[in-house]
């Protein structure tokens, strides 16, 4: 990191007064340091938009406590040319507002920049889950695939009519009930073969 430091005095001369150098120029990560000489005050910090495509604000918003000195580092990605924007400096909520004009000169910076490879921009291939009928096809090994879901049904219309035949005890619902059984067994068979 470098020893950049861009110093910012609070409330030297009246309450929420700010008093920094209007220029600043760095190659790398650099701090503000807040030193306030009065009373407890609020800091608003904020970057241009032409400034935010090589610093990092991590934060706006900062306290600072009656007589404390506050850093508040700001992380700076090379540059490959000169960038130039405005780092915004409010006091007191908005009573005092001061600009420093900053200048990221090329050099090492705080991160190196990340090379993408295009095979990242493409979706990762991936077969398919089996799901229930896959997954029924492969425990009946006998069975063709596409008879599965014929299966599930059958299997489903079975326990239906055994169901409705033991709740109500008529003749016609038992002997409709049996048709189905019978309906499933032959199902079954022709689909085994």
């Amino acid at each position: 990191m470098s020893n950049a430091t861009l110093t910012v005095s609070l409330n030297a001369e009246r309450p929420h007064d700010l008093s920094v150098r209007p220029t600043f120029t760095t190659t790398d990560t650099f701090a503000v340091e807040f030193v306030n000489e009065g009373q407890a005050v609020h800091v608003h910090l904020n970057i241009d938009d032409e400034l935010s495509r090589v610093v990092s604000l991590p934060s706006g918003n900062h306290f600072v406590d009656g007589g404390q000195t506050k850093l508040v580092t700001l992380p700076v990605r090379s540059a490959s040319k000169p960038v130039s924007g405005k780092l915004k400096i409010v006091s007191g909520y908005g009573s005092e507002t001061a600009y420093v004009d900053v200048t990221v000169n090329p050099g090492t910076g705080g991160k190196p920049p990340v090379d993408i490879d295009e095979t990242l921009s493409k979706p990762a291939t991936r077969e398919p889950e089996p799901g229930l009928v896959g997954t029924l096809g492969d425990a009946l090994p006998g069975v063709d695939s596409g008879a599965v879901p014929l299966l599930v049904l059958a299997g489903i219309a079975l326990v239906l009519a055994i169901a409705v035949a033991s709740v109500f005890e008529s003749i016609a619902i038992t002997l409709g009930a049996g048709a189905v059984v019978a309906g499933v067994f032959v199902a079954l068979a022709l689909a085994i073969q």
